[in-house]
């Protein structure tokens, strides 16, 4: 298993029309659980390699703009599991300066492939 934990990324999402224009750090956690081929082979080539699955969410986390969290949570879980050797792929999206009018500790959505 491979994970990423805290991965911070600005970006321009959200519902508001002020969360778009002037943007906020989102925090990303991505858990990819491999064949563990790389475990018996200790050959890159059959690794997960976490630096371009952060250069993937980086990118990803990018585009847009989506209005939910839910929404480009699935968008880079499911780019993901296609584009990396991972039988199962977790995207927790943070998001900790929502608009929500409360203080907290957290706002998170977590989409879970397959």
């Amino acid at each position: 298993m491979v994970e990423v934990v805290g991965l911070e990324v600005f970006a321009h999402h959200g519902v508001y029309e002020h969360e778009r224009r002037d943007g906020q750090p989102f925090l990303f956690d991505v858990r990819l659980t491999g064949s563990g081929a790389s475990e018996q082979s200790d050959r890159l080539e059959d690794a997960i390699d976490y630096g371009a699955v952060c250069d993937r969410v980086v990118e990803l986390a990018g585009g847009g703009p989506y209005n939910l969290l839910e929404r480009l949570a699935a968008v880079i879980a499911d780019d993901l599991l296609e584009r990396f050797p991972a039988e199962r792929v977790q995207v927790t999206v943070h998001k900790p300066q929502a608009p929500v009018g409360h203080h907290f500790g957290d706002v998170r959505v977590t989409v879970t492939r397959p």
